[in-house]
């Protein structure tokens, strides 16, 4: 008897214990600067339009769920298909989802802003709104013209992810097997340097390793990884970053962003993907369909709520982990991809309410609540705010020379 209520008063030890630390865990998402650098809120709304200043029925993202999550600052993807640049509308596509974006803050000027620079971006926070900073995610929209590098810049770009799933102008992708420029084109070179002189953070998720060497040795600042992993858990997955690769990003200052979606941090959950693909692609070719037919699409879905391995939010911890024991948490961040995945989200991750459950495995792992305030802002602020004190000084300087 006595050894049963001895188990049942540790059971019930053990539950408070878990409760304490959801409730710390809970209470650091609402105390400390929040920073997620890539959410895909505009161009989910081109294709579902909702107004996300609301509850909203599907998403990742909406203002009820970001401030229960404790998010304070999400950069808004200014997401340019690459197929905008063979047509000619990239620029026009850009300014479209940022005018989307100004939209929804006109609509609901008590909850949403956009700043323009770090002093803004605290100055909205410490007002009570959710700041939404702009990060462009495909160089395409500039064009071959650093004049636009600056318009966007004036509309509040604050990164540009240089290319995207297909080789462009400025840079091969990591995701394209032509590569025309082996690394960044010369117009791309320009861009970099033209981008630290207006104190655009350059952002070298989807590049090429080629490419991505040559952006360390141009940049004059700190570059981020927007929204990518470690690539030690996904091996030949180019899109994630090599240790090699994390280690120079945190030699120069920079910070890789975590992705949060399956395919990005499990192997399993990549094979998985890719025994889907597989199965569709002969799905098709036995019946002459085309992948966009709809029984082709139901068969796709089917497949993958049978057999689509998720990632679990260990999986995702252990990324922080790897981070933390190559380089140390300065050079840690976290990039989601929330509305920018799919449905491909691990459990316990599923939309922005939970960034409290990633804490709550900080915590479980021995993060200090120091190490925590970095990872959750501090180090995508030193690198921001790096940038700006670098265009500054090379403004000055214009002018002192002029």
């Amino acid at each position: 008897m006595k050894k049963i209520v001895l188990v049942a008063a540790l059971v019930v030890a053990g539950c408070g214990q878990d409760q304490q630390v959801n409730r710390r865990a809970e209470a650091l998402a609402q105390q400390y600067l929040l920073i997620d650098t890539h959410i895909d809120v505009p161009y989910r709304m081109t294709e579902k339009p909702a107004d996300v200043g609301l509850a909203t029925q599907g998403g990742d993202f909406d203002y009820p769920r970001a401030s229960r999550g404790g998010l304070n600052a999400p950069f808004m993807s200014i997401y340019i298909p690459a197929e905008k640049e063979s047509d000619g509308s990239a620029r026009a596509y850009a300014d479209q989802l940022i005018d989307l974006v100004e939209g929804l803050v006109a609509q609901h000027p008590d909850k949403f802003a956009i700043p323009h620079s770090v002093a803004e971006m605290e100055q909205q926070v410490a007002s009570g709104h959710i700041s939404l900073p702009l990060g462009m995610e495909n160089g395409a929209a500039i064009a071959g013209d650093l004049q636009n590098l600056q318009h966007f810049a004036e509309r509040g770009v604050r990164y540009i992810t240089l290319t995207h799933s297909k080789s462009n102008h400025i840079s091969d992708s990591s995701y394209d097997e032509q590569r025309q420029w082996r690394g960044l084109s010369e117009f791309g070179k320009q861009l970099v340097v033209e981008m630290n002189r207006v104190g655009v953070m350059v952002d070298v998720s989807h590049i090429s390793d080629a490419a991505f060497w040559q952006v360390m040795e141009i940049s004059e600042v700190p570059v981020i990884a927007s929204h990518s992993s470690a690539r030690h858990f996904t091996p030949g997955f180019e899109r994630n970053m090599s240790d090699e690769m994390i280690r120079a990003l945190a030699d120069k200052g920079g910070v890789i962003m975590i992705n949060f979606g399956s395919t990005f941090i499990s192997a399993a959950s990549r094979q998985s993907r890719e025994k889907i693909r597989a199965a569709t692609d002969e799905f098709m070719r036995e019946r002459g369909l085309n992948e966009d037919s709809e029984e082709v699409s139901e068969f796709e879905q089917q497949l993958t709520e049978d057999t689509f391995v998720y990632a679990e939010l260990d999986d995702v911890l252990d990324h922080f982990d790897h981070v933390r024991e190559l380089v140390g948490v300065d050079y840690i961040g976290i990039g989601s991809d929330y509305d920018g995945v799919g449905d491909s989200l691990p459990m316990g991750l599923k939309d922005v309410s939970q960034y409290p459950n990633l804490i709550r495995g900080l915590l479980e792992r021995n993060y200090s609540e120091a190490d925590i305030e970095k990872i959750l802002g501090g180090n995508l602020l030193r690198v921001w705010r790096a940038n700006e004190t670098y265009a500054r000084a090379r403004r000055e300087g214009e002018q002192v020379q002029r």
